[in-house]
């Protein structure tokens, strides 16, 4: 395998070499006017479950006037309909037919189930599969440009001790959860950092030494006082202060509110919804202690006050651009990472009563992979403009450059030493500025081993294979996706079916091979 760092120092010497356009997007470093991005991506948040999107039961003012503040996209995509491999597409521009990370594949097991916290005893090895070495993902890219960097609340993107770490892929600042199966619990025994300005050589575990007196499940979890959602927020505003006008920064908050287990301080903002659901409705939960969902019995309230409580996080965010002077040339973005999960409690069919899309979280279906999407630019964006521009997770790598002046990014940052070094990715730039000819995919494209479902959509055709079976749909008519035309039109289903054999190539990890792909 490629050694990481030999690898980043051949980006730079590639980026010395570059064309003139790319020679152009390296002067642009000594540009202090360059944007900043905070990049917000939530965890299981589904289509329907903001206001501005059309939901009733939950109150969310501050996402509601992000969006009437920028732009509201109405068919923006997911990555994938799972966590870590969604997040890859993001990081690396690469549909999940081509990433490396397609899949949940965790290094915790009951073999390293030996470190004492307290009376607790937790795994000594925690994380997913790493990215690959050999392809750049989005922090290395604009720490190669001169902005500074930090990442808060879900990594995903490699196990504790591998080549895929925040400390070794361009962050510079890193607070919240290494491993993701970790994040199901909102009062862990510890979280991860990583910083520089600490003089931290590599990502370490931060001991919560109030929440280790206690135990991780039953009656006495509730004694636990350290809200995981809450101090990774604290940690991405004491890093959003130290930054000024004079330095741009590109910021990545992954939250993981709502996600599951449905649980949160029993302040104000949980106290407005534990009675507003009639008995008859609340959804108790009897916990799974191996999944390290604790019990509830009001799931309804707690999956509603942890949106408001994301809400509010936003709002916060927002204000501190705003009492900095750093609003205007920041561009704020706010999605979720897939569609809206049932695990721990959560109900989805409550709270999105209309059944606007079919399918949930891990599911190729519109409602696993569709996404709120928002963005702000003030003087850049309309504000209150709503856009039904196609786009996925992997078109964030080229918008990001382009927003940022990075010219040529595939071309400075392609790996020469790869048979294929893919970037997947098409630019929104356009849509965002009202700038230039927006270039359009041919396709959209989705794989997920662990449902054996892929999915492609083609302008208003989508394809869905589940178990290797073709359902063919017309979104433009039936976004519920509740008519197969497969049998009408054969023809369009070949058309789709060769996309999927020209686009999927074979996982080097096993785990991620169990797809049947339709001949």
């Amino acid at each position: 395998m490629t050694n990481n760092k030999l690898f980043m120092a051949g980006f730079t010497a590639l980026a010395t070499v570059a064309t003139a356009a790319g020679a152009h997007a390296a002067d642009s470093n000594n540009d202090n006017s360059r944007p900043n991005i905070i990049y917000i991506m939530c965890d299981d948040m589904g289509y329907g479950d903001l206001g501005c999107y059309g939901q009733q039961l939950i109150a969310t003012p501050n996402i509601d006037r992000l969006a009437g503040q920028g732009m509201k996209f109405t068919q923006a995509y997911a990555g994938s309909p799972v966590s870590a491999p969604s997040r890859a597409t993001f990081m690396t521009g690469q549909h999940s037919g081509h990433t490396h990370v397609r899949g949940n594949k965790e290094y915790w097991n009951n073999s390293n189930l030996n470190q004492p916290y307290g009376n607790n005893i937790d795994y000594s090895v925690v994380g997913q599969e790493p990215y690959t070495a050999e392809h750049i993902i989005i922090p290395e890219i604009f720490k190669d440009n001169g902005y500074t960097t930090g990442m808060f609340g879900k990594w995903a993107g490699g196990y504790e001790g591998s080549h895929s770490t925040p400390d070794k892929r361009g962050i510079d600042e890193y607070y919240g959860y290494l491993c993701q199966f970790q994040a199901h619990l909102y009062y862990p025994n510890f979280l991860n950092r990583y910083s520089k300005s600490l003089g931290d050589t590599e990502t370490i575990r931060v001991t919560l030494e109030d929440n280790i007196q206690y135990p991780m499940y039953g009656n006495e979890y509730l004694n636990r006082t350290q809200y995981s959602a809450d101090m990774i927020h604290d940690k991405a505003m004491e890093w959003l202060d130290k930054q000024t006008p004079d330095q741009p920064f590109l910021g990545i908050f992954t939250y993981t509110l709502p996600h599951a287990e449905l649980i949160q301080p029993e302040d104000s903002i949980y106290n407005a919804y534990k009675d507003k659901f009639c008995e008859c409705e609340e959804k108790k939960y009897g916990g799974s202690q191996g999944s390290r969902y604790n019990p509830t019995d009001h799931g309804h309230a707690e999956f509603a006050g942890m949106i408001t409580r994301l809400d509010a996080q936003v709002g916060e965010i927002m204000d501190l651009l705003e009492k900095k002077g750093l609003a205007d040339n920041t561009v704020l973005i706010f999605t979720s990472d897939n569609g809206p999960h049932e695990e721990g409690g959560a109900d989805p069919t409550f709270f999105n009563r209309d059944a606007l899309l079919r399918g949930t979280k891990r599911s190729t279906h519109e409602g696993g992979i569709r996404i709120p999407f928002i963005v702000r630019w003030p003087g850049k964006i309309e504000a209150g403009s709503v856009s039904d521009q196609q786009f996925a997770f992997y078109d964030l790598m080229p918008t990001f450059c382009d927003i940022a002046g990075i010219e040529n990014y595939e071309e400075r940052y392609k790996n020469p030493a790869l048979e294929n070094d893919w970037f997947d990715g098409i630019s929104i730039y356009p849509t965002l500025t009202g700038k230039g000819e927006q270039k359009q995919h041919d396709f959209l494209y989705w794989e997920f081993h662990e449902t054996n479902m892929l999915g492609v959509r083609k302008g208003d055709w989508k394809l869905v294979v589940e178990n290797g079976k073709c359902r063919l749909y017309d979104l433009a008519t039936d976004l519920h996706e509740d008519v197969d035309l497969a049998s009408k039109y054969p023809e369009k289903v070949a058309e789709l079916k060769q996309i999927i054999h020209e686009q999927h190539t074979e996982s080097p990890v096993a785990q991620f091979r169990n797809l049947t792909i339709p001949q």
